[in-house]
């Protein structure tokens, strides 16, 4: 009987893993279906776009409790355990409790938009009310708070009694203090703690947006309106496709393909290798969404690879933690979609603008990295001819077995340049071709595989959005209290030079990217940033490029740098190991990146070429 209900209790538990998939499924099966009817039948699905955009708020919402679930709620150090330290159970419980706390204040303050859209009721689809969508954030940040209340203790009733009061208190303090102008340095420092101790940076975003809206008196359903906007935000959907395709590759033997045709078209030798390594990362993260799931996808082929050509092991641990992090500037890149949302530039403008940067930031990680140097490397144990590494027939045989995967970018991206799809139709055909190719064509997708990769596609993009939503409502106080103009005005007084101000820039970013989860940074730091830009004549498309280049260096950098974790528990070393490791990089990137600051034709040029 005790196991019976055991299942059934996990059965539940899952549930939130279920409709997070289940809508990532529709978000991709939708406007497939459009683009089939609207010719054959000459009208589609009711209200289709507006539908697929509130699919992604019930993915993020029941993604996100998926993703706490199985601890991927990103935290101040990354959010990786990967020395298998316990934490400290008192910082445990308390950067819990406050967790709980600001969900449970969000879940109040969701609420009350909920019920000020039930009041007019607008219809959704086939009848289907707006407001029942809506209701899953209540809901979720409910469920949510509950979740991390009931990890402060580790006794059952313990566990029961905080996932019940922790997110209640929230609940009670904020429909109690609602509209009312109240002192926030209390709550900035319990915020702060928590956030020290390892509470979820979205849960300190959020908090801190409350705290702020709260100090004015103003509503704060104005959090939970900011983070509604983001999640059906038009172009959203694109980002859980894209990453789904990205997951579905990871999970099959797409890696090897792609790695066996670089190998064969750069040379099997050390320099061959390594190019081959570093191209391969790059373009990998471009399609996974994170460069993190490119470690653990291409790490255990590429560097016994290095190793069998003679390439020492540091510096091949090297050489793929930080190739990894390029792919941030090369379409589908989710951030590249993500700056491209938030600073209002066409996404297949931005497309473009990544191209060239990409390819510059690889030739200077290569060269001014030292990774193409050859005195260190140690002597191969196997080390194949010049003829035979470049021979024809094994390059097209590559080409042939990876047709499919050499075919994914020209339907991701030709669809949306060519303008036959919309973002989310393009990002919805390349998902499907991605399941399609790798179940029928190499048979390697099953069912289970699938569901991985949608489980893993909706935690991802739900711990994504909870950060994204709460760092637009603390964004959208900033812009109302009139920050960015009191930045034009200071940095202009401080830094009177274009140039300058770049390396400024530049430097800043590096320390912001070292801190800050770098879809936060994206949503805090680019509406305060770019009108600094703008007001010295750069465009909008160039800042963004130098925006995420110098991001790039973020993901190397400890504490908020994945690379590095990721690394350190894929190749099993220490974390300290692999930050050295790297350090060449850091300085290679931060490199390209001025390159690219001051050229600014490098980010404008093919827009301006083939966009009119």
């Amino acid at each position: 009987m005790s196991a019976v209900l055991t299942t059934r209790l996990k059965r539940i538990e899952r549930a939130d893993e279920l409709l997070s998939s289940l809508a990532l499924v529709l978000m991709a099966l939708i406007p497939a279906l459009e683009i089939l009817l609207r010719p054959l039948m000459g009208r589609g699905i009711e209200n289709a776009p507006v539908l697929v955009q509130h699919l992604g708020l019930v993915l993020a919402m029941f993604g996100a409790l998926a993703a706490e679930r199985h601890g991927h709620l990103t935290t101040l150090a990354g959010g990786a355990r990967v020395d298998g330290a316990r934490p400290n159970a008192v910082l445990h419980a308390f950067a819990n409790g406050v967790a709980a706390l600001v969900c449970g204040m969000l879940a109040m303050a969701s609420w009350r938009l909920v019920a000020s859209e039930m009041e007019v009721s607008h219809v959704l689809a086939y009848g289907l009310p707006l407001w029942w969508v809506q209701a899953s954030m209540p809901l979720g940040f409910a469920l949510l708070g509950a979740k991390l209340g009931a990890r402060c203790l580790p006794m059952p009733w313990g566990q029961l009694a905080a996932g019940l009061l922790c997110p209640l208190a929230g609940l009670l303090l904020a429909w109690q203090f609602d509209g009312s102008a109240l002192t926030i340095w209390p709550g900035l420092l319990l915020l702060l703690a928590a956030l020290l101790a390892g509470a979820p940076i979205f849960s300190a975003l959020g908090g801190l947006a409350l705290l702020l809206f709260w100090q004015d008196g103003m509503p704060l359903a104005s959090v939970a309106l900011s983070h509604y906007q983001i999640t059906v935000n038009p172009s959203l959907p694109a980002l859980p496709l894209f990453t789904l395709a990205g997951l579905v590759f990871a999970r099959t033997g797409a890696a090897k393909r792609l790695g066996d045709l670089f190998v064969a078209l750069f040379g099997q030798g050390v320099t061959g290798t390594v190019l081959a390594a570093a191209v391969l990362c790059s373009c990998f993260t471009a399609f996974t969404g994170g460069s993190g799931v490119t470690i653990l996808a291409l790490g255990g082929l590429l560097l016994p690879l290095l190793k069998q050509a003679g390439y020492p092991e540091r510096r091949g641990i090297g050489l793929v933690t930080s190739a990894s992090a390029l792919g941030v500037l090369l379409a589908p890149s989710v951030p590249l979609i993500m700056y491209a949302i938030i600073a209002r530039v066409p996404i297949n403008t931005m497309f473009l603008a990544g191209l060239l940067p990409a390819a510059v930031m690889v030739g200077f990680l290569l060269i001014f990295g030292g990774y193409l140097k050859r005195g260190q490397a140690a002597e191969p144990r196997q080390q194949p001819s010049p003829a035979a590494a470049r021979d024809r027939h094994q390059i097209l045989a590559a080409a042939w077995n990876a047709k499919w995967e050499i075919l994914a970018p020209f339907v991701a991206i030709g669809s949306l340049v060519s303008g036959l799809a919309t973002p989310t139709e393009s990002a919805a055909l390349t998902a499907l071709y991605a399941v399609l190719t790798q179940a029928l064509a190499h048979r390697e997708l099953s069912w289970r595989l699938l569901g991985q990769a949608l489980s893993e596609s909706a935690q991802i993009i739900g711990g994504v959005l909870l950060i994204l939503g709460m760092a637009l409502g603390l964004t959208n106080y900033l812009i109302d209290a009139g920050i960015p103009d009191a930045a034009i005005e200071a940095v202009q007084a401080l830094i009177p030079n274009k140039f300058v101000f770049l390396l400024a820039l530049t430097l800043f970013l590096l320390l912001a990217g070292a801190l800050m989860e770098i879809f936060a940074a994206i949503v805090v730091l680019v509406p305060l940033l770019l009108p600094v830009a703008l007001s010295y004549g750069i465009d909008a498309v160039h800042f963004g490029i130098i925006f995420l280049a110098a991001m790039e260096m973020g993901f190397l950098c400890p504490p908020a740098g994945m690379n590095i974790y990721f690394s350190s528990a894929m190749f099993g070393k220490p974390v300290r190991f692999v930050a050295l490791a790297v350090l060449p990089a850091l300085l290679a990137i931060f490199l390209g990146t001025l390159a690219i600051a001051w050229l600014p034709l490098l980010a404008t040029g093919l827009p301006g070429l083939l966009l009119p």
